[in-house]
């Protein structure tokens, strides 16, 4: 699973698919398939930029798809907002898909893999703010002294 939320596109693939979607954009005959295959090369890239656009672009298609495309459409979503540091908008797709597909085992293992993330970042801010509380403790455990010293 690590794979495939760390894959990223090639340049290449990824100027050819943004040509062909806006060749047909400016002709007036956008299909669906050409949207979702430039969504998934944006979901794809080393650029957040992209990733929110790949992301948006999936989140209009979803709506009016046909059950099958919702489907590749829901998984997309949760790996775009996993490799957007989205965490919860990314299990919130996963669980989704899981409702109708409790043994999918991509799924499954992309819900384990967002729930050691959520947990790692989570217990990491946790050392952060603690170590912060810390720090500041200290500080006024010299001002402290400092002030004591100056008395004596």
């Amino acid at each position: 699973m690590e794979a495939i939320v760390n894959e990223t596109v090639s340049s290449s693939d990824l100027l050819k698919f943004e040509k062909k979607y806006n060749q047909e954009l400016k002709q007036g005959s956008l299909s669906r398939a050409t949207q979702f295959e430039y969504a998934w090369c944006l979901i794809r890239s080393k650029y957040s930029t992209d990733i929110v656009k790949g992301v948006a672009i999936l989140e209009e298609l979803y709506p009016n798809a046909s059950k099958e495309e919702q489907r590749d459409y829901i998984f997309y979503l949760a790996v775009g907002n996993y490799r957007l540091k989205e965490y919860e908008k990314a299990l919130k797709f996963i669980r989704t898909m899981l409702k109708n597909e409790p043994q999918n085992q991509q799924c499954l293992e992309l819900e384990k893999l967002i729930n050691k993330k959520m947990q790692r970042d989570g217990l990491l801010g946790m050392a952060i703010v603690g170590g912060a509380v810390i720090g500041l403790a200290g500080m006024a455990g010299l001002i402290g002294l400092a002030v004591s010293k100056g008395k004596s």
